[in-house]
């Protein structure tokens, strides 16, 4: 089962660079995501593993939290070092944390 970060340690980690992928849907994503995070539909996990590294940990971003426990279980299951975010990015968003709108993907 993956582990659960609290959003304070989420944004420390996110300040030092992490890597974060956003497993809500694309125009979920659009509306407003963590800066710099991947985007990878909950669909799409299980067949996009591969593209994720195995030598660092990954932090689950999805709305509240609940598919990004999900997709971090998948991942964790297949080697990779998953946190999922509690809250998700609503509660990024409501601590008054940075939020970047449109569907154009950040290079992670």
């Amino acid at each position: 089962m993956a582990r659960e970060v609290t959003q304070e340690a989420f944004a420390a980690a996110w300040a030092d660079g992490a890597l974060v992928v956003d497993v809500r849907k694309a125009d979920e994503y659009a509306a407003g995501h963590v800066p710099g995070a991947r985007l990878m539909p909950l669909r799409t996990v299980p067949a996009r593993c591969g593209e994720l590294p195995a030598d660092r940990p990954v932090y689950v971003i999805c709305a509240s939290g609940n598919r990004s426990r999900t997709a971090a279980d998948s991942m964790t299951s297949r080697g990779i070092d998953a946190y999922s975010v509690a809250g998700g990015t609503g509660a990024w968003a409501r601590g008054g944390r940075p939020v970047a709108a449109g569907s154009h993907e950040h290079a992670a």
